[in-house]
């Protein structure tokens, strides 16, 4: 396990206080666990807009594809 020291906005650290005293849970499982959650929503979100810039590219290749098809089926 990592020690770090980290500086948090007083409202920020109030909220915590309040919640892990209602929850009977340590502040460093709580920040712990708030870290982990936010993790992978960051994990999500960036895999996210890479399938969206992946869909985007297969979309414009693929019309790339229909247009060169349409362009033989004229042919003939």
């Amino acid at each position: 396990m990592k020690t770090l020291s980290l500086k948090l906005d007083d409202d920020i650290f109030n909220e915590t206080e309040e919640i892990t005293e209602r929850l009977k849970m340590a502040r460093n499982r709580y920040i712990n666990e708030a870290l982990r959650v936010f993790n992978e929503y960051q994990k999500r979100k960036t895999l996210k807009n890479k399938l969206l810039q992946e869909s985007r590219a297969a979309y414009g290749n693929s019309l790339e594809v229909l247009e060169e098809f349409e362009r033989i089926l004229d042919a003939d």
